[in-house]
């Protein structure tokens, strides 16, 4: 089991460190965007639909990134206050209660957007007309690597309770 939860963790790790740079290249557009409104006095037809696709990939894509690190928001003031056991009790709880259905939600509707978009061929509405359904396509990648993350972290909440009961 321990094996699992560090391989979703490596899988993880590595998506989000190929995934971070991402955030450069948008910068890299905005500037172009902007140097073409400066010197030119008009901007590009593509750059801002470009850059709103590539933040909202980056944004979901590096969601399962931030649960591995603990960088989502948990209110842990009570938590704090509870054993190891109990924390770990809590944990597997909550994302039974909470996580399951919202996983649920996001990967059945996140796949009917992904394909409704992908069998009509769905472009974007400005001047240069980008495909949507890529971008659609990384609600269910996410869904799928958030889901990954949360069995290892159950994993390990299991594991401590486990450890606990052995003792």
């Amino acid at each position: 089991m321990t094996a699992i939860a560090r391989a979703i963790d490596a899988l993880n790790e590595g998506f989000g460190r190929l995934i971070a740079p991402l955030l450069a290249v948008i910068t890299l557009i905005v500037i172009y965007d902007i140097a073409m409104r400066f010197f030119i006095g008009r901007p590009s037809d593509w750059a801002f639909d470009v850059t709103k696709m590539l933040f909202g990939a980056h944004f979901m894509l590096m969601a399962a990134y931030a649960l591995r690190h603990h960088a989502h928001v948990e209110v842990d003031v009570l938590k704090r206050l509870l054993s190891r056991r109990k924390q770990a009790a809590l944990e597997i709880l909550g994302y039974l209660i909470f996580f399951i259905p919202f996983i649920w939600m996001l990967l059945t509707y996140g796949w009917s957007f992904f394909a409704r978009s992908f069998s009509r061929g769905e472009t974007t509405y400005g001047m240069v007309a980008l495909p949507v359904y890529p971008v659609k396509a990384v609600i269910v990648v996410t869904a799928v690597l958030i889901l990954l993350q949360a069995v290892a972290i159950v994993i390990r909440a299991v594991q401590e309770l486990n450890k606990k009961e052995a003792a």
